[in-house]
């Protein structure tokens, strides 16, 4: 009779250590965004700030262009949709909330992926990772929930809400054409599409067009050139990361954003510390597989 034991092992790939690297990046954008709101409407901002990584992209990748399919284009208005209805939403809320309300709910995508993951594609996640998602999620309750602990659902916070679901369908859609598609082509058309959309979502909000100030600009190109290399890392690094591991490692998200945002002199609390520790806890967690491995048994004497 074998006997069969359980062992834990940790494997972090490139890949996945390249998606940490641009969640610090990500986080850094928060503060940024929430400033950039003095400045312009909402829509504009994002439609500018999509537009600008678009361009950036298009004068790297402009070769590469001619030899766009069918499906390339298909997937990259999907996923364009999803960034302009996540982006432009988040961004609307920040006109009525404050950034860590709005990364508090922006944070509720952790849970969405991976339900969406099983409805939609059929792959429910492994015990290992939803222990992971559980102490990341827990985690940034604690990092940016209101100090009040509670949560007055106004406008800007039902928006930061809805854009859970389209950040949570990017995800998901990206890991759904990952290797299947050029990842610098479909990279562009969605940046381009989620600009235009944004700046079509101007006339129903209300917005006219800003006065460019020096302040307005060069957020929208640095923005830019972040957006630009993030979605490019996202489709190349989650053609081999499950979305599940994505989304618990996009979770460090707000820690970053909260070391910003002391570095800009907001202090964090002893929670907030908890809670950053909970969430690096679950990304280690989430990278933890149970393997059975069976153990050789020795032949009987005769």
């Amino acid at each position: 009779m074998s006997d069969v034991s359980r062992t834990l092992t940790l494997r972090v790939t490139r890949q996945e250590l390249v998606l940490i690297f641009i969640t610090m990046i990500w986080g850094g954008t928060f503060l940024v965004v929430h400033r950039a709101m003095n400045f312009s409407g909402p829509f504009f901002f994002v439609g500018l700030r999509f537009a600008t990584a678009a361009l950036i992209l298009a004068c790297v990748f402009r070769r590469a262009l001619a030899g766009t399919t069918r499906q390339e284009l298909g997937a990259g208005v999907l996923i364009g949709l999803s960034i302009a209805g996540g982006y432009g939403l988040q961004t609307w809320g920040m006109q009525t909330i404050s950034s860590s309300q709005s990364a508090f709910l922006t944070a509720l995508y952790v849970p969405v992926v991976p339900l969406l993951q099983w409805l939609f594609l059929r792959r429910p996640p492994g015990l290992m990772a939803w222990c992971g998602i559980l102490l990341a999620f827990l985690g940034l309750l604690l990092v940016a929930g209101p100090q009040d602990g509670r949560i007055s659902l106004n406008q800007g916070e039902m928006a930061t809400l809805l854009s859970t679901l389209a950040i949570a369908a990017e995800i998901i859609l990206i890991s759904r054409f990952a290797g299947q598609v050029d990842v610098r082509r479909v990279t562009l058309i969605q940046l381009a599409v989620a600009s235009l959309c944004a700046f079509a979502l101007m006339a129903p909000n209300g917005e006219s067009l800003p006065r460019l100030s020096s302040p307005l600009l060069l957020s929208a190109l640095g923005l830019g050139a972040a957006s630009a290399l993030i979605q490019v890392t996202m489709n190349w690094a989650q053609r081999s990361v499950s979305p599940t591991r994505a989304t618990v490692i996009y979770a460090g998200e707000p820690v970053w954003a909260g070391v910003v945002g002391r570095l800009a002199g907001e202090r964090l609390p002893a929670a907030a510390i908890l809670g950053g520790a909970l969430i690096v806890c679950g990304v280690i967690v989430s990278e933890l597989k149970l393997k059975r491995k069976k153990a050789a048994t020795a032949a009987p004497l005769e």
